[in-house]
């Protein structure tokens, strides 16, 4: 076997394999053998079937399946040990007169290279990293709905704006019988509201489905429903009401900032409220990471010049997928391919040069923490460090899981990279400010 290549130019290259007979003949003998002992033919014992016949039927398409074998195994070790780097996989020039009975077979592979560039990171241009701040509006609403949380409901009489309303909602088409909790100002327009004011416990009250709720989320909830049911409900509905409370809100002592967070912790309202905008920014922090991420991943694009082969990926796109696409498809497809590729090969180099693997325990460290993450949302404690060890092994053994997982894992390297190395200005805004100037929407 000889296997030997040309570079066309800096971005691709040409592959070409000779094989002689002698590489592939005595294993295409060893599985025509096979074929012979199993072979089940009329007029023949099995196993008796003469090779000539066997070689007549079988041979052709042993030989093409040998050589592909052959070619795939050492065209992939010379790619390597020449360290070659390519982009998506090698094509085969096509060639439908192949003799198979031929002394030596000729095959050449087209490949797509990678371009040479280097990754600017002193760029006087800079991206913009927001730090959101959350407004007193946003910390006396979360105040308020934690005193409500720990306060204690009083019975009232009849129905008034502030109050909770626990009703049974029954309607025939769509079918709905359920029960919920909900106050008067997600009933939509004061016509509709007037309905409840001065309703008693036992009082029923029929009226249109339609416009009824503030919106069709409420509606959901309130009924029961799925939001198809929801954006077309026209019915009748019999509201029975069971309960009118008024939720009194904690007071803002000790014992409830001892059942909001550690005991000693916080000691008064304004230690409370900074505890309380502290979680609040905590919470917008990853909305303003992935803002960076996917601004440093356009930036890095724009700004980072280089060649792509487009016509050899272009063809590998058109043949690479289970269905062969037309040249039009492919073209199309290239084209919302070309950033990704582009950000692909900028991160890549970023990786390498700066050393950025994923190492196994730095994946396990994760995974903990995902792990933990996950169980706190459900209300769970961690379990033991021998039990959450066998967990973290479990998930990690899953190939798809453990991918995911360093996807995860090198995003949030590759965040903490570009905060710290790269050309990053932060801007401290508030909640609304920044979905304005982020994202162009008031």
């Amino acid at each position: 076997m000889e296997i030997t290549h040309e570079e066309l130019d800096a971005l691709n290259a040409l592959v070409t394999v000779r094989l002689s007979k002698d590489d592939y003949a005595d294993k295409v003998t060893d599985v025509l053998k096979e074929y012979r002992k199993k072979a089940n033919i009329p007029g023949f014992r099995k196993g008796h079937v003469p090779m000539g016949l066997i070689k007549k039927q079988y041979e052709t398409a042993v030989t093409a399946d040998e050589v592909n074998k052959l070619l795939q195994k050492n065209l992939d070790n010379y790619l390597k040990e020449k360290e070659f780097k390519i982009l998506g996989n090698p094509l085969p020039k096509m060639n439908d007169a192949i003799d198979w009975k031929a002394d030596s077979l000729d095959f050449e592979f087209e490949l797509g290279l990678s371009p040479e560039f280097e990754v600017n990171l002193k760029s006087r241009k800079k991206v913009t990293h927001y730090k959101i701040e959350a407004s007193s509006e946003m910390i006396d609403e979360q105040l308020q709905s934690m005193q409500k949380q720990y306060g204690k409901l009083v019975a009232k009489k009849e129905i008034n704006e502030g109050l909770e309303i626990t009703a049974q909602f029954l309607a025939e088409t769509p079918a709905i019988d359920h029960t919920a909790t909900f106050q008067l100002d997600q009933i939509k327009g004061k016509k509709n509201q007037k309905l409840f004011v001065g309703k008693c416990v036992g009082d029923k009250i029929i009226v249109k489905g339609k416009g009824l709720f503030e919106s069709d989320v409420i509606a959901q909830r309130l009924l029961s429903i799925s939001n198809e049911q929801a954006a077309a409900l026209d019915t009748d509905l019999h509201i029975t009401i069971k309960e009118v409370n008024e939720r009194e809100l904690a007071a803002l002592d000790q014992k409830l900032f001892d059942k909001l967070y550690e005991p000693g912790t916080v000691n008064s309202e304004e230690e409370l409220k900074d505890k309380i905008k502290s979680g609040i920014e905590k919470q917008f922090e990853q909305q303003s990471d992935q803002k960076l991420l996917n601004d440093m991943t356009e930036f890095l694009v724009d700004q980072t010049k280089f060649d792509l082969p487009e016509d050899f990926l272009k063809r590998w796109i058109r043949s690479s997928g289970e269905k062969e696409l037309t040249t039009e498809e492919a073209e199309a497809e290239y084209e919302r391919s070309e950033k990704g590729i582009r950000y692909q090969l900028i991160e890549g180099k970023i990786v390498a040069d700066n050393e950025m693997q994923v190492q196994f325990e730095e994946l396990k460290d994760f995974a903990r923490d995902m792990i933990g993450m996950q169980m706190a949302q459900y209300g769970q404690l961690p379990p033991e460090e021998k039990e959450m060890e066998g967990i973290i092994l479990r998930v990690l053994s899953n190939q798809e899981e453990s991918r995911r997982l360093q996807d995860q894992l090198m995003s949030q390297k590759m965040l903490d990279f570009y905060k710290s190395n790269g050309p990053v200005k932060e801007k401290a805004v508030a909640f609304d400010a920044f979905i304005k100037e982020a994202y162009g929407q008031a």
